[in-house]
């Protein structure tokens, strides 16, 4: 039998050339069509061991996209903690002094607490305020079928079946540790127009994840009417795909105590059929789904005191 070569893992692009931009923020590119229209941000990495979205971002400027109306900027956001990214240990890379996606409301970005993450959220949030539609990439530590994250407004999961792909859209509403860039300001109001959308595109290392990436940016660039699908296409020509499915998040489980572990090894998507089911122990405490056919979304591994441990939904849609 012939042996299967191994994994080429994913490995950052080298982004020197695009620290000038014309926006007078590092790192962020903007294109005016010159006509009325909404403002399109597109952001990438985020956390600096997430690669995808940096690839799919250069690929996306090599095809020197221009808008058919309104503005297009793209932003390479947590640059400083992609350039300390080290092949030997990825994800020491994910943030320099603390989780950048955690810092977006208006009490935290105001205050005078200072970092590295803080200092760049600062620097780009005029451009996040001035979005009225956000596309945040990102990837996920473990491996499995991409998700588009859509917040709990009706109009996020409609844009995100719009765009077509990843199949599974979750509803959600973040985490308990902060705020996160797609819920910062109008985009988390339960009423208004501004949306956000957030795609985890696959494991952090694997190429897919970044051929992913590039067909969520090109699908979501043609379904706001930001580009002609024919210009969205030279970007991606993406497949046909299955009609998108709907899970809701009706449980976050934080970690309270000073220890928790899973039972087993939970991949994300997993179903558990009983209600009462024991999915982990945080401290003494047993963890149990709430019903039966119970998701598991995003089982973390990085298991801390105030962190998300997992998210349980349903599908409802």
């Amino acid at each position: 039998m012939e042996k299967q070569a191994a994994r080429a893992d994913l490995m950052p692009i080298d982004l020197s050339g695009l620290r000038r931009g014309n926006t007078g923020i590092d790192y962020a590119h903007r294109f005016d069509s010159g006509r009325p229209g909404p403002e399109v941000l597109v952001a990438a990495v985020v956390h600096g061991n997430e690669l995808c979205g940096v690839h799919a971002l250069v690929r996306a400027l090599a095809t020197e996209p221009r808008p058919e109306r309104g503005a297009l900027t793209f932003c390479f956001c947590n640059v400083a903690a992609y350039l300390g990214f080290d092949p030997a240990a990825p994800a020491r890379a994910r943030f320099v002094d603390e989780d950048f996606n955690r810092l977006w409301d208006a009490e935290t970005l105001d205050s005078p607490r200072r970092s590295s993450e803080l200092d760049r959220a600062r620097r780009i949030r005029p451009l996040i305020e001035q979005a009225d539609q956000l596309l945040d990439l990102h990837s996920m530590q473990t491996g499995g079928e991409p998700l588009m994250l859509a917040g709990t407004a009706e109009r996020g999961r409609e844009l995100a079946i719009r765009v077509g792909f990843p199949r599974i859209v979750v509803a959600d509403p973040g985490h308990a540790a902060g705020r996160r860039m797609r819920d910062f300001g109008g985009f988390g109001a339960a009423h208004g127009t501004r949306t956000a959308l957030l795609a985890e595109c696959g494991q952090h290392r694997d190429p897919a994840a970044a051929d992913n990436a590039t067909e969520v940016l090109a699908r979501f660039l043609a379904a706001t009417g930001t580009l002609r699908p024919e210009a969205a296409r030279r970007i991606c020509d993406w497949p046909e795909r299955p009609a998108p499915r709907v899970i809701e998040v009706t449980d976050r489980v934080t970690i309270r105590g000073q220890s928790f572990r899973f039972v087993g090894n939970p991949e994300n998507l997993d179903m558990i059929e009983k209600a009462g089911t024991v999915i982990g122990h945080d401290g003494g405490r047993p963890v149990e789904t709430p019903y039966d056919n119970c998701v598991l979304i995003m089982p973390s591994r990085r298991l801390a005191t105030g962190q998300t441990a997992v998210r349980l939904g349903r599908y409802v849609a």
